[in-house]
């Protein structure tokens, strides 16, 4: 028994310094600094990693901390779906490690052979998300976009991910056709009333999956940085008690859609409901927590996707 422990906690630590090296990019040294462990004791578990077969295109192999962890989530949060992946403790990036999780989640889903109806959100998450799927063929799905592609000026969206989807993905795609934000609850009636705009609407009603990023809020927001929302009303909303952002969706501290001008504006597709359909969040870091505890106690999503500090966290809250 004891034997069989050792063997699978050096296959944990191979797991994570394979992780180190071949996701998040790590030289030897910097893992052997991170492990806490010699430079040839990080390159012999770098090569026991490939040995074992725990490094394809992904990490093959769950972590045990992660896996404790996704259950420990699971379980008070009551969740359909977790995954957790490492940490980097010296990587500033905000999607490395959940986007390939992502990726796979969303592939898992498109490898159905019964169709099915998948919604996704928008976001620098989600686009690295959507980077990392294969080209696929399932023209059996229909793929429809939660919020719109353009901004208030009439541009385009950047972080968009519908059309990247559609890039790499055969599958019918509905894009949304309007603004994150419109300027009044009449006009948003008014557009949601246009025939292309009610498909949308209706597939998102429909979805069997959805995948959002989970935003945060203040002045270097992605909603302001993007030019959806002017950064006096991002004051104004955060001063009002919000906490967070799916899809344009503002909520407070305690998971509750905020009352008022900013969410009767948002003209983005309401998400499924949860009862029914998997909503998966996709998101890590410091500045993600606030808007994520308040997103899990509210059960705006009912899945979720992140590393081990933010699970850590959502853990001690």
């Amino acid at each position: 028994m004891a034997r069989k422990a050792e063997s699978n906690n050096r296959l944990d630590d191979a797991a994570r310094a394979g992780w180190l090296y071949y996701v998040a990019g790590r030289t030897q040294d910097e893992i052997a600094s991170i492990m806490g462990i010699s430079r040839q004791s990080a390159q012999r578990l770098v090569s026991l990693a490939m040995a074992e077969r725990l490094i394809k295109v992904r990490l093959d192999h769950p972590i045990a901390a992660c896996l404790e962890a996704a259950a420990r989530l699971r379980e008070k949060y009551a969740l359909r779906h977790v995954d957790v992946v490492p940490s980097d403790p010296g990587s500033s990036s905000t999607t490395v490690g959940i986007a390939e999780a992502g990726a796979a989640e969303i592939e898992r889903w498109l490898k159905s052979t019964d169709p099915v109806v998948l919604a996704i959100g928008t976001g620098r998450t989600l686009k690295a998300t959507i980077d990392q799927l294969p080209s696929m063929e399932c023209p059996q799905h229909r793929v429809v976009s939660l919020t719109g592609n353009i901004r208030l000026d009439g541009s385009a969206a950047y972080y968009n991910v519908i059309f990247s989807m559609a890039d790499t993905i055969n599958a019918r795609h509905f894009p949304m056709p309007l603004p994150v934000l419109v300027s009044s609850a009449e006009e948003r009636e008014v557009l949601h009333k246009q025939s292309l705009v009610r498909m949308a609407l209706e597939l998102g009603a429909e979805a069997d999956a959805a995948f959002v990023g989970v935003g945060e809020l203040g002045p270097d927001a992605p909603l302001c940085e993007d030019g959806f929302l002017a950064r006096e009303e991002m004051a104004r909303l955060m001063a009002a008690g919000a906490a967070g952002e799916i899809c344009g969706w503002m909520f407070d501290h305690d998971g509750a859609l905020l009352t008022g001008s900013i969410n009767e504006r948002v003209a983005s597709v309401p998400l499924p409901p949860r009862d029914r359909a998997s909503v998966i969040g996709i998101a890590k870091g410091k500045r993600k927590y606030e808007a994520l505890s308040a997103a899990l106690k509210g059960q705006i999503i009912n899945g979720l996707i992140t590393d081990e500090t933010t699970a850590e966290y959502l853990l001690s809250v």
